[in-house]
Parts: C-alpha cells; structure tokens; sequence
C-alpha cells in the first residue's frame, strides 16, 4: 500500500460520533449542553475553591486540580467536534492532531494519577486523623500535584512523538472523536505490536497501578469506618469516599477500555462512545458528583456568589 508522508502540510479527516450518529443534531445539542455544564460547574467549583479560606485545605486542593484537568481535558476535545459538525469540516491539521492526542494524554494520564492520590489523602484522613497534617502537609500535597503532571507531561510527550512519527497509509480517515493513540494505530502500515506492548505497560503503569492503590486505600477506609462508634461520622465518611469512587468509577473504566484492553476487543463505534464518556460526559458529572453531596463545598459556593452579587449591586 502506498504511504504517505507526515509531514505538517499533511491532514487527517476526523469522523466523530457526531457524523456516524443517527441523530446528529440531537446528539450535537446533547454535547453542547455537556460542554456548557462542565464549563459552569467546574468553574463555580474552582472558583469556590480559590476565593473560600475554609477550603484551602488538601481534600479541596487536590479537588480543584482535578477540576481544573476537567475542564482542560474536555475543551481540548469537544469545541473541535463541534466546531467541524457545524461547518461541515472535518480536517485536522498533521500539527493540530499531535497537539489535540499530547493535550489529551497530559490531561488524562495526570487526571489518572491525582485520582490515586486523592484515595491516599482520603485514606490518611479517615484511617490516620491524628497524623493528617503531617502525611498530608501543603509541600506533600503540592508535591503529589507536581508528580501528576510531570509524569503525565513526559509519558504524553514521548507516545505523541512516537505516534506522529509511524508511516501512515493513503487513508488518513480517523474514525474517532479525536486524535488517539488506537485509532491512529490503525492507519499506521508497519508492524506495531511493539508498540502496542509498550501502550499496554504504560496504561498498566497509568491505569492499573493507581487502580490497585485506591482499591487498598478504600479497603482499608472500609475496615475503619466499620468501626467507627458515631453514625454521623460513619456518614460523613461514606459520602465523601462514595463520591470519589463513583468518579474512580467512571473515568478509570472508560480509559481501561481504551488504553488496556487488546485491539481485538475495539471497534470504532465502541471507542466513540467510550471517548465520548470520559471527555465530555466525565468531566461534566464530576463537579455535580463531588459538590452537590458535600455541605461545606455548597456553603462555600453560596458565600462566594454571595459576596459577588453584593459587590455587583454597590457598584450599581
């Protein structure tokens, strides 16, 4: 098969699931509303985050992070697929595709790691209250911040280069939401198992490791609360550990499907949907997840809008 050279005039044709879907303009109007939530509501979190001095404690440091990577995440993705459904222009450009897959893998991969961190301070909180403010100082906090994105920015540094550098066929077609590593995989007209294994260890490094680490640390939070004399603090901790698992939950199995299972077991409707899910629809739940069950981020949310609409109205 005759290849074509990647070179940064060269492009690639993005069929999302907005073109294959049978409803695209529902599904587009769905995405949309999506894209406004995870920009209002991770927003408001970060802000309430940044502004409330009763938040400026780890839980709510690494929350904003996570917030923060949401919000990165998902407008590297979905302004793009919207932009093109509505123009009825699919391009992307051989530079563009590298920028898109590289921002992506950063913001996931790191989103990967503070997820397991965020069980670690979960678990010190409740297993270890006495020794709290030392395991979970602001250098170490900021150090686990730290670790999660250089570690996510060197691992996507190194795929993206890697990737866009594979000879790639006449059909530059990519049936996917984005630029991603197993879609353009498919395009590549070498031999890629290699690589392929090398996918695989960095999302067992990435993906199971970290999984592994929140499963201990929830097991042993488990035990602890269990044993806990008062009902209201058994509560307390049940929802704000419930809250984390269901965002564990969603994100870690959509990107273990992605970036773990075999290619056999890929198709690209499949992939579409589940890129679709930990993009778009993740990053949206996530603030509603975490804020709306948790009082003190709710009263912190309501002071800041407060002092706000205050200071709108004495300016008037």
């Amino acid at each position: 098969m005759e290849l074509r050279n990647s070179t940064l005039g060269s492009g690639f044709i993005l069929v999302g699931i907005l073109n294959d879907s049978g409803f695209p303009e529902l599904l587009c109007a769905t995405v949309t509303v999506l894209y406004m939530l995870a920009l209002t509501s991770n927003g408001l979190l970060l802000l309430a985050i940044t502004m409330e001095a009763r938040l400026h404690v780890p839980l709510y440091l690494l929350l904003g992070q996570l917030s923060l990577m949401d919000l990165l995440f998902t407008s590297v993705v979905t302004p793009k697929a919207l932009a093109d459904f509505l123009r009825r222009e699919n391009t992307i450009s051989f530079g563009g595709c590298a920028l898109q897959m590289f921002l992506a893998l950063t913001m996931g991969s790191a989103e990967d790691l503070l997820l397991a961190f965020m069980a670690y301070d979960r678990f010190v909180a409740i297993c270890h209250p006495l020794k709290y403010m030392t395991l979970m100082s602001p250098r170490v906090c900021w150090l686990m911040v730290a670790t999660s994105w250089i570690l996510a920015f060197l691992s996507a540094l190194g795929h993206t280069m890697y990737t866009m550098h594979l000879p790639f066929c006449m059909s530059w077609e990519i049936r996917h939401l984005l630029c991603e590593i197993p879609p353009l995989l498919k395009l590549a007209c070498g031999d890629t198992s290699r690589y392929e294994l090398i996918i695989y260890v960095t999302g067992v490094t990435f993906l199971l490791l970290p999984i592994s680490a929140i499963v201990a640390s929830y097991t042993l939070i488990l035990f602890t609360v269990l044993r806990m004399p008062s009902n209201e603090g058994r509560k307390k901790a049940l929802v704000t550990c419930s809250s984390h698992l269901t965002v564990v939950g969603m994100f870690y199995g959509a990107a273990t499907f992605m970036y773990v299972l075999p290619s056999s077991f890929h198709s690209p409707k499949q992939d579409n949907i589940i890129s679709v899910f930990y993009t778009i629809v993740t990053p949206a739940l996530n603030p509603l997840i975490y804020s709306l069950r948790n009082k003190e981020v709710m009263g912190a949310l309501r002071r800041v809008l407060g002092k706000y609409r205050l200071l709108v109205h004495s300016t008037l």
